[in-house]
């Protein structure tokens, strides 16, 4: 692996030196993310596998270009997880599965993430490769390091631009004993205020996803409700939710791989509506939990308890979207276009304010000051 690792060293130095764009990739399960990759593609399939693990100490050291489902196995064994639930977009990354580095590089997080915590949240320490083919190492393998900068958190969704990420350090967390889904039948504003008051109470909620199915004629709005924890708890708040409110308790069984259908988007939602005038895109509206009802014409889902909201919408309502997101403290992502033919003229994710734009254009001129890695990928000219 260490031959590898040089390899790769060697790699990024030659580009560096003729100014050569690198496109950072592994299994391709987020292509669609982000602006199109430009560049010679450098792989990082081949170094993989678990550098270490310790069940007892809840901590994991994972090569970059190991297969995410690879990991989740050997944690399984052990009675272990990922908490914060990464997607893995399986339809489209080969029977492998995307890899950790890629994991981290996206910064995306499942269904759990509003109760557990995000990715950037469990990544203890990275070691990367910068664009003067340097390999450094930040972080470490505890909770409780203080030294220097995070840089191993900046690193979580920055999507390569940053740097090529080979090795790390992840928390893990026991898989929880306890676990129910309950569903009710509520239209949007009534399901986020539940959701708000539940999430006042000591209750065990660890995921919802509120949604209508808006191509079905007369279907019903529903919410979803998952419950994780103590056994007890995980009773207790079953009998006291129910009691609140008319629902249902689901097999689990069943709810197990709608919850996984939830993570990777392949609820029937996240299927492209047929559309004969203008294309639907896949917009990703980030918002405080807290937001009311976004009034926009058109289907929604809606996941962390009103923290993350999806809806198909014209690439054209672009600034509609971002203004209704904005206006309520958050923003707005092109997460998944529609065909090639717009993508170079919508922005993928909002645009910085200068301060903002400043720290990006010096952290990249640090990190990566020939401009070689995943140019473009995030913003223009970065």
């Amino acid at each position: 692996m260490n031959t590898l690792l040089n390899q790769l060293t060697d790699r990024i130095r030659h580009a560096a030196s003729h100014q050569t764009a690198l496109c950072i990739r592994g299994a391709g399960s987020k292509d669609f993310y982000g602006h199109p990759t430009q560049g010679e593609l450098l792989d990082t399939r081949g170094y993989r596998g678990i550098v270490s693990y310790e069940p007892s100490e809840l901590v994991v050291t994972v090569r970059a270009g190991t297969p995410l489902r690879e990991l989740e196995a050997a944690l399984a064994e052990k009675n272990q997880c990922l908490a914060f639930e990464p997607p893995r977009f399986a339809s489209s990354d080969g029977p492998q599965g995307g890899t950790c580095g890629g994991m981290v590089a996206a910064g995306l997080s499942g269904p759990a993430r509003a109760s557990v915590g995000s990715l950037r949240d469990y990544v203890l320490g990275v070691q990367f490769i910068n664009g003067r083919a340097e390999q450094l190492t930040f972080g470490g393998q505890v909770m409780k390091n203080v030294a220097g900068y995070d840089v191993s958190r900046l690193l979580v969704g920055s999507l390569g631009t940053l740097g090529l990420l080979t090795e790390i350090s992840l928390k893990v967390l026991p898989i929880a004993p306890g676990e129910a889904t309950l569903v009710f039948a509520l239209d949007q504003a009534s399901a986020l205020t539940q959701l708000h008051r539940w999430g006042g109470q000591p209750l065990p909620l660890n995921a919802s996803c509120w949604v209508r199915d808006d191509t079905a004629p007369g279907a019903p709005e529903l919410l979803f409700v998952r419950l994780r924890g103590a056994l007890a708890a995980v009773e207790s708040a079953c009998s006291k939710v129910l009691a609140d409110v008319p629902g249902q308790r689901l097999d689990n069984a069943q709810t197990m791989g709608d919850w996984t259908a939830c993570r990777d988007q392949k609820l029937p939602f996240f299927t492209a509506p047929s559309q004969d005038a203008e294309p639907l895109a896949l917009w990703r509206l980030s918002l405080p939990q807290t937001a009311p009802v976004l009034h926009l014409p058109w289907a929604q889902l809606v996941e962390w308890h009103g923290g993350l909201r999806w809806l198909w919408a014209p690439e054209s309502a672009q600034a509609q979207l971002r203004r209704e997101a904005a206006a309520v403290g958050g923003s707005a992502t092109l997460f998944r276009a529609v065909g090639a033919g717009s993508v170079s003229t919508t922005a993928r994710f909002d645009a910085l304010n200068p301060a903002t734009e400043q720290i990006h254009r010096r952290l990249k001129a640090e990190f990566d000051p020939a401009g070689i890695f995943n140019p473009g990928r995030m913003f223009k000219g970065l």
